[in-house]
């Protein structure tokens, strides 16, 4: 009994945080000079360009920025791949490039190739999330897709990215959300 509660209470405090950081990210007025702090931390970052594969999501409106990294990665020996929602559940699918792209799942960019990724050896990826956690925690939008596909795929490396005023000392989390490996801020 007292788990459910304490469940209860963590998904309270989930949506408390949702909200008042979605306005804080919505906010932000230096965007792109973050931006740019994080996409260069990206593509000079060891671990990164370490691996075979890149899985990125392809950002909205107010999330950082992803289109950059993902045109430079394109660009590369590196195999690069975006999520697709199919029957509530997340995949990943190669790109060659920005023009693989049309509007799925929620009006987000999904992949239209057909070109699967099942194979997630030598893997980062780079995670989406409202605001993200000293201790490696992410809160992400509340659906569970990347803390799903996480817990089938714990070899790959993961990456959170956040402009610096969403990322805090703690945020509330449960037993079914998966920790990061790192996450860059802008600072």
């Amino acid at each position: 009994m007292l788990s459910r509660a304490l469940f209860y209470y963590n998904n309270i405090m989930k949506e408390e945080y949702r909200e008042k950081y979605l306005k804080i990210r919505k906010n932000i007025t230096n965007k792109i000079e973050q931006e740019d702090i994080i996409y260069s931390k990206i593509i000079n970052h060891k671990i990164i360009n370490k691996y075979n594969t890149l899985l990125i999501y392809v950002s909205t409106k107010d999330e950082v920025d992803t289109l950059k990294i993902i045109k430079y990665y394109l660009n590369s020996n590196k195999k690069v791949a975006v999520p697709k929602i199919e029957n509530n559940k997340m995949n990943f699918y190669y790109i060659d490039s920005l023009n693989d792209l049309e509007l799925g799942y929620f009006n987000i960019l999904e992949p239209k190739t057909t070109n699967l990724v099942t194979d997630f050896t030598n893997t980062v990826s780079i995670t989406p999330g409202i605001c993200f956690s000293k201790n490696l925690h992410r809160l992400g939008y509340g659906r569970g897709f990347y803390d799903k596909f996480y817990s089938e795929h714990n070899e790959i490396y993961k990456i959170g990215i956040c402009y610096k005023e969403c990322y805090l000392e703690k945020i509330p989390y449960d037993k079914y959300d998966i920790k990061l490996d790192e996450i860059i801020i802008s600072k």
